[in-house]
């Protein structure tokens, strides 16, 4: 194609500036060399529900912010049809998320690398978590500070409830560990978020803002891609629709697709690159045959389980438009206060049963009793532990709903379609139980509230959790990394059988990791933007990890201190 089928030219073209097309647009930008162009669909975030952490909830449910994509009707599910929230804003998803920072435990990356994604051990990606973080708890082998990313903790868990889930934590038989992003992830302990003095620290912010000062890098809101251009097996650019104009751009190195677990498998497909046989069904022209593209679909499901608290110490006592209204006001004048936390300062990771090297259940502790995105609340006082396991064996995918750009894909998931992810979740509903009858919730513990008294038996609780169950937002898989037939992109996300052609975000991932996404996200742009740059790797860490004695035979360090 020549220079004239084109409106403009740059070298690297980034489709999406979310979590991770931020990070690459800060990255491929910073040494001036290259002039890079960021396409986003959605706007601007300067509203603040995204910017005061405690007012998450609220953008998840806004059209000016979020996708709106619904899965189709779940079997697993009771045949629900779950709102899949992915953000419409740069910064994407980061700018909408709940703001939780956890890398996963050393075992989700090696067990990537025995995948076939050679080079992103932990001991590979370990750096690049570092570089990307500025860590309030200071430096070691672990952390990092004077990154792009504030992580703190909120308000220091200044509510005893969530020092009191620490120490159930530990009077359960599972212990404390220091940092879950550190040497050991298995244990209790208080969370990260990604927060800096007091505003959420979106990739939007922390990375894209500060690098938009720079001459060479563009972005373009509003912008709806609609395909990569192909010369024959080479990506040369890129077709986008911008208030009822279609604008053709060249890129004279690589077009780097980074538009979610979602999006970049339906522009691969668009683009004429995935399974030819649904390729050819919408009359899209096969350039790639490539079967793994919107396959291998992963989430992380929670279910919440609560509690009456017996102490009027609970965030159920701010709920009120009073309360909402002084939350608000003390944040806008100094940042500080209940605005500046996402509210779940303490969390766990426990093995749900022997034989696991590694944990695969995750609790985020709140100390109130509230759905996740605000849509309801118990009445009077409350508080409650999410319950995910993470290690799911379900698979489901993504596959084009027709050839137009602008219908969303079609998404099933297939929750709970293995036998061992529900007993996941029957042992992991004891096991709180449990948690929560610990001496360190005496002072505070009323009567359950959900599940309820009424659920003990598997079937029982295998039907709470059909009904119940929601996504933790975690998608991932659907351009996997690899080296098999199924591989999508390999080790450097370079798309198989393209040329100059990247995918860059959560779908390159072989299994999703113990816990939320956002972090490994933000870690695989930063190695990508090296290997796109042709940089030497950063070397490899020799910090050690830790993994539980006795693991093959025991599911937890020591007896409880009371059942």
């Amino acid at each position: 194609m020549s220079a004239q089928d084109f409106d403009r030219e740059f070298d690297y073209v980034i489709v999406g500036a979310g979590s991770a097309g931020s990070v690459l647009a800060d990255r491929l930008s910073e040494d001036g060399d290259h002039q890079v162009l960021v396409l986003e669909y959605g706007g601007k975030d300067n509203s603040v529900f995204i910017q005061m952490p405690i007012a998450f909830s609220i953008p998840l449910n806004k059209p000016r912010f979020d996708w709106g994509l619904y899965t189709e009707e779940e079997p697993g599910l009771n045949h629900r049809s779950l709102h899949q929230a992915r953000g419409k804003v740069i910064g994407g998803s980061s700018s909408i998320n709940g703001m939780a920072y956890v890398r996963g435990c050393a075992g989700d990356f090696d067990e990537w690398a025995e995948l076939g994604a050679r080079g992103w051990s932990y001991a590979d990606v370990l750096p690049y978590f570092k570089r990307a973080e500025d860590c309030i708890y200071g430096a070691d082998d672990y952390r990092s500070t004077g990154g792009p990313v504030g992580i703190s903790n909120g308000n220091n868990m200044r509510n005893p409830l969530y020092r009191a889930f620490i120490e159930a934590g530990e009077q359960a038989g599972y212990g404390k560990t220091d940092d879950y992003n550190g040497y050991r992830q298995e244990g209790f302990c208080r969370m990260d978020m990604t927060v800096r003095n007091g505003v959420r620290a979106s990739t939007a912010n922390a990375y894209l803002k500060p690098a938009l000062k720079r001459d060479n890098l563009h972005l373009e809101m509003h912008a709806l891609t609609q395909r990569v251009i192909m010369d024959g097996q080479t990506a040369v650019g890129v077709e986008y629709q911008q208030r009822d104009q279609t604008v053709r751009v060249r890129a004279r190195k690589e077009v780097i697709v980074s538009a979610s677990a979602f999006n970049s498998p339906k522009l691969l497909m668009l683009s004429g690159i995935g399974p030819a046989a649904q390729l050819r069904e919408h009359g899209i022209d096969v350039v790639q045959d490539l079967p793994g593209v919107g396959e291998n679909l992963q989430d992380h499901l929670e279910v919440w389980v609560q509690r009456r608290c017996t102490q009027k110490i609970t965030l159920n006592g701010w709920l009120n438009p009073v309360a909402q209204g002084w939350i608000g006001a003390r944040w806008l004048l100094t940042k500080t206060g209940l605005g500046a936390s996402n509210q779940f300062e303490s969390n766990g990771y426990i093995r749900s049963r022997a034989g696991l090297k590694w944990p695969d259940l995750q609790y985020h502790f709140l100390a109130g009793a509230i759905a996740y995105d605000g849509s309801s609340a118990v009445k009077g006082h409350g508080f409650q532990a999410h319950l995910g396991h993470n290690k799911p064996q379900s698979r489901g995918r993504v596959w084009l709903r027709s050839a137009d750009p602008a219908d969303p894909p079609r998404m099933l998931f297939n929750y709970l379609a293995e036998e061992a992810d529900k007993q996941a979740y029957r042992d992991g509903l004891r096991l709180t139980r449990e948690l929560f009858e610990q001496s360190a919730f005496d002072p505070f513990r009323g009567e359950e509230v959900s599940p309820g008294k009424n659920v003990q038996t598997d079937d029982e609780i295998d039907d709470w959790l059909a009904k119940t169950a929601e996504t933790a937002y975690h998608p991932c898989g659907t351009c996997r990394m690899g080296e098999d037939d199924m591989a999508v992109v390999d080790t450097e996300c370079r798309v198989r059988g393209v040329n100059h052609l990247r995918v860059v975000d959560s779908s390159i991932m072989p299994t999703v990791t113990n816990g939320n996404i956002n972090a490994p996200t933000i870690m695989i742009a930063e190695k990508a933007a090296d290997h796109i740059l042709g940089r030497e790797l950063l070397p490899p860490s020799q910090a050690k990890v830790y993994f539980a004695d006795g693991w093959e035979d025991q599911q937890r360090l020591a007896s409880p201190a009371k059942i």
